[in-house]
């Protein structure tokens, strides 16, 4: 063996284990994190005290940064305290619905890591302006409340909201920030008082179920822009007092189901509703491409649509697109949904479990 041969026996080793054992001290560095994460993972608790009559919540006896979900559901809460909220740092998870709550603690900004939200069934008339605050919220359930407006600012914040569920509540108008929630997949805003909904809708790129209905004699008109829904799947818009449909819903290439019973529709004309919602798609589809359908007013969009090449594209080679589940239309008296006993019904239910004692939570 030369020196030169010598040299590079000895170096080589040399060289490998330079190289491996930086690789080795991050794998372990990398692993420790890991078992540190699991570790967090399994202090956290999942605390569940629903159904137990509770009216008020005693001074807790138990570190609140250690639960990542909470369930007060099915009590007779009337406030949640503001110094509980502001503590539960690590709160994922928060689910008060079906009590008796008329607000909620401003403290609720606190919650960083807030992704579910449950209020549903209480009589809140307002949520506070902190709760822009929670932006890693991904559902926000009200339904069955008093609500007459939602936070002004609502779709600039809360920008991981997916879903959003607001029926039954006696909202007049959805803010315009609506229109920004990026992330929205459903949209859930039936038993209202909606005069309107927001014109630029276009943003809710995402948006796969829109429900407006039973908006019963408020509600007459739809965006134009709601035929730039392209992700929209499911439109139900029954139980309203719409006459005619914009043409832009022709360019719903994805729109599978369709619910406008219970509306007093002129556009599109019965005989072309009762074939079935390929034929309605059509019939839009070719309102929207003829010459007398381009009025002013109308302009800006279709230049957005036109632009977007939806409309152009959609019945290319004569074929058309599959669709399922649509309602065929049919102007109902609804006197007797609108009746005081039918609403009644609707109201959600609470049940309550026999009394027991909170564990290992409150003292």
């Amino acid at each position: 063996m030369n020196m030169y041969q010598l040299q590079q026996f000895h170096i080589q080793p040399m060289m490998q284990q330079f190289h491996i054992q930086p690789m080795m001290k991050m794998d372990n560095t990398m692993r420790k994190r890991e078992r540190s994460k699991a570790m967090e993972k399994e202090r956290l608790q999942v605390m569940d005290l629903s159904g137990m009559s509770l009216e008020f919540l005693p001074k807790p006896s138990l570190d609140l940064a250690t639960i990542c979900k909470l369930d007060l559901s099915n009590n007779n809460l009337q406030e949640i305290p503001e110094s509980l909220t502001a503590r539960l740092l690590n709160v994922e998870v928060l689910d008060v619905r079906s009590n008796q709550l008329n607000s909620l603690p401003n403290s609720i900004g606190c919650l960083s890591k807030l992704k579910v939200l449950n209020v549903s069934g209480n009589f809140i008339e307002s949520l506070p302006k902190t709760i822009e605050n929670c932006r890693a919220l991904e559902e926000l359930n009200a339904n069955f409340n008093k609500l007459s407006k939602l936070p002004d600012t609502i779709g600039f914040e809360l920008i991981n909201l997916k879903k959003l569920s607001v029926n039954s509540n006696k909202l007049v108008f959805l803010p315009s920030s609506t229109s920004h929630l990026t992330a929205l997949k459903v949209l859930d805003a039936r038993l209202n008082c909606l005069r309107a909904l927001p014109e630029d809708l276009e943003n809710l790129i995402n948006l796969e179920t829109l429900n407006v209905s039973q908006n019963f004699q408020y509600l007459e008109t739809i965006p134009y822009s709601i035929g730039l829904l392209w992700s929209l799947v499911e439109l139900d818009v029954s139980y309203n007092n719409i006459k005619t449909l914009p043409e832009s819903i022709g360019c719903l290439k994805n729109l599978q189901k369709l619910s406008v019973e219970g509306n007093p529709l002129t556009c599109p004309p019965m005989e072309v509703v009762e074939q079935g919602l390929h034929v309605v798609m059509e019939y839009m589809h070719h309102k929207i491409n003829s010459s007398d359908q381009n009025k002013t007013k109308k302009r800006w969009w279709m230049g957005k649509i036109v632009k977007c090449g939806t409309f152009n594209k959609q019945f290319r080679n004569g074929k058309r697109p599959e669709h399922v589940g649509y309602n065929m239309l049919k102007h109902q008296n609804i006197n007797g949904l609108a009746s005081p006993g039918f609403m009644g019904m609707l109201s959600p239910l609470r049940l309550f479990s026999p009394h027991r004692s909170p564990r290992h939570f409150f003292s």
